[in-house]
C-alpha cells in the first residue's frame, strides 16, 4: 500500500502510514483467526503456531485488538480527514465475527469469522478511501 502511494505521488503521508497499519492489522486478524479455529488440532500434532503459544484466551485478545485498530486509526485520521470516519460504517460487518470470538466459539463456529473479517477489510478500505476522496 505505502509503495502504490509513493509510486504514484512521490511522497510516503501520515494517513497512508495509518492507512497501511489499519490494512495490515486487519489482515492479520484473518490469520490469527484462522490459527484460533486450529488451535486444538495443531497442539496435539506438535505444531507451534503463535496460537498456540499463547493459547485460547489471549489469541481471542490479540484478534479483538488487530480489529480494533482501523477504527481506532480512522478516529485519528479525522483531525486531517473528517469524512475518515465512514470507515466506522463496516463496524456493522464485523460485529458478527467480533460476537463469536468474544463468546469462545471455537471449530466450524469460527469459519465465518473469516468471510466476515474480509469483507469488513474490504469494507474498511472501500470506505475510508471514499472519505478521503470527499475531502
Amino acid at each position: 500500500m505505502l509503495g502504490t502511494l509513493y509510486v504514484q505521488s512521490g511522497e510516503i503521508t501520515g494517513i497512508g502510514i495509518g492507512g497501511a497499519i489499519a490494512m495490515g492489522s486487519i489482515s492479520a486478524a484473518v490469520l490469527v483467526a484462522n490459527n484460533l479455529r486450529d488451535i486444538p488440532t495443531d497442539a496435539v500434532s506438535g505444531k507451534r503456531t503463535l496460537a498456540v503459544v499463547l493459547g485460547d484466551k489471549d489469541t481471542r485478545r490479540l484478534y479483538l485488538a488487530l480489529v480494533a485498530v482501523p477504527f481506532l486509526i480512522a478516529l485519528g485520521m479525522t483531525v486531517r480527514v473528517p469524512f475518515a470516519l465512514l470507515g466506522f460504517l463496516a463496524a456493522p460487518v464485523l460485529l458478527p465475527a467480533v460476537r463469536r470470538v468474544a463468546a469462545g466459539r471455537g471449530g466450524r463456529d469460527l469459519i465465518p469469522v473469516l468471510q466476515f473479517t474480509g469483507f469488513a477489510m474490504l469494507a474498511w478500505a472501500i470506505l475510508v478511501s471514499a472519505g478521503l476522496f470527499l475531502d
